[in-house]
């Protein structure tokens, strides 16, 4: 079974060349119950001050959160993805709707842009969460604190019974 192309779940670029990437580059530990739904990321950054580039790993609470955040986002109030666990970004409108983005790794880097993104970033962004939840369907469910077992809609990959624990 051949790994799909990597997915840019955010690209928020402006005129001036400044951008933010960060795209999902696949499962942290596919096929076992607890790293399976986790997905690694790249953060990609780019102004004429910083070219970095920084990991991160997503869990599907934090997709969940950026879905819902992103749609309530309004001048004045902010978005984030991740949160105490490594790597934050940060985006907050302005009352003009550009966006200062903050990247905070707190072993390497803090980095403060300033994004004027296209009018439909938002609805972009949305399309582009949708395409990461059809590549990474979540297929591993809490079944009780610390406990894990395979979705009964996942595709086993070897035709064995889905019903493992973890």
């Amino acid at each position: 079974m051949t790994e799909p192309a990597p997915v840019d779940l955010i690209d928020l670029r402006d005129a001036a060349g400044d951008r933010c990437v960060v795209r999902v580059t696949g499962r942290y530990r596919p096929g076992v119950l607890t790293g399976h739904d986790t997905l690694r990321a790249e953060v990609l950054i780019f102004a004429d001050f910083v070219d970095a580039r920084l990991e991160v790993f997503l869990f599907q609470e934090d997709l969940d959160d950026w879905q819902r955040d992103l749609s309530q986002l309004a001048p004045g109030r902010g978005v984030t993805l991740g949160r105490d666990r490594g790597l934050v970004l940060h985006l907050l409108m302005q009352e003009d709707r550009t966006l200062w983005l903050s990247v905070e790794d707190p072993d390497r880097l803090n980095v403060l842009l300033g994004i004027a993104p296209q009018d439909t970033w938002i609805q972009e962004h949305q399309q582009r969460l949708d395409h990461v939840r059809e590549t990474w369907p979540s297929e591993v469910v809490e079944t009780s604190p610390m406990a894990y077992a395979w979705s009964s809609d996942r595709e086993s990959p070897d035709g064995q019974d889905s019903k493992e624990t973890a």
